[in-house]
């Protein structure tokens, strides 16, 4: 399957702000997903012939997407040994959610005051999503629809800065959360907690309410990280 092939461009709108702009771009964005989703799983060796062929792109756009994986604490480069998915243990926890409890407090209570009239249609448009939901869609469509109501925050913040910051902590969470579940399938979240978390943030964002909005965020944030620290 080629690179393009895998990653839709559906799937290329939701997970990513603008246009790729490059095959290192795609590659990235897919790697990246594969991490995230645990297809590559912690300490898993990358190695370079094999992801130019398995993507069907060049050695170039391969070495940049590695170095943006690194950046980014999705892999760790080893000298002699080579590079491996980044290994996840209670120290990443620890750090990734307290940034999160912080941060995106914050963002949401920015978004709830910053958002404008198309927001708030977008925010309804999510609403109507949450409502929409069945305990047999399953927990991935349930956590990809949780996703885009985080990068939907983040965006009415309107502070590309704090967007860019939160979208990197958040897909790191994500991993954590999706390693947790694949070790211990108890974990797989509740379909309406989660729906009660964003429903409750939405609104607030629809009703200007930043306060609310802000203590929704952590809560949400703080739920995940203690069931996650029961576990890991």
């Amino acid at each position: 399957m080629s690179l393009v092939a895998a990653v839709s461009p559906e799937r290329i709108a939701d997970l990513w702000d603008g246009d790729p702009e490059s095959l290192a771009d795609l590659a990235y964005l897919r790697l990246r997903e594969e991490i995230i989703g645990v297809e590559l799983a912690p300490g898993t060796l990358l190695r370079e012939e094999d992801l130019t062929r398995r993507l069907g792109v060049g050695r170039t756009p391969v070495r940049e997407a590695v170095q943006r994986l690194h950046r980014d604490g999705f892999v760790t480069i080893i000298p002699r040994r080579g590079t491996l998915v980044s290994e996840i243990n209670i120290t990443d926890l620890a750090g990734i959610y307290e940034v999160r409890a912080h941060l995106e407090s914050w963002a949401a209570r920015l978004a709830a005051e910053r958002a404008g009239a198309a927001d708030r249609a977008e925010a309804q448009g999510l609403l109507s999503e949450l409502d929409a939901m069945t305990p047999g869609e399953g927990y991935k469509h349930l956590l990809a629809l949780d996703r885009r109501i985080h990068r939907f925050a983040y965006r009415c913040a309107q502070n590309a800065h704090l967007a860019e910051t939160l979208d990197q902590y958040h897909n790191l969470s994500l991993r954590i959360l999706n390693v947790a579940m694949k070790r211990y399938p108890k974990l797989t979240p509740s379909l309406d907690e989660v729906v009660h978390d964003q429903r409750r943030l939405l609104e607030a964002i629809l009703r200007g309410d930043g306060a609310a909005a802000e203590t929704t965020a952590v809560e949400h944030v703080t739920r995940f990280e203690r069931e996650i620290r029961r576990v890991i």
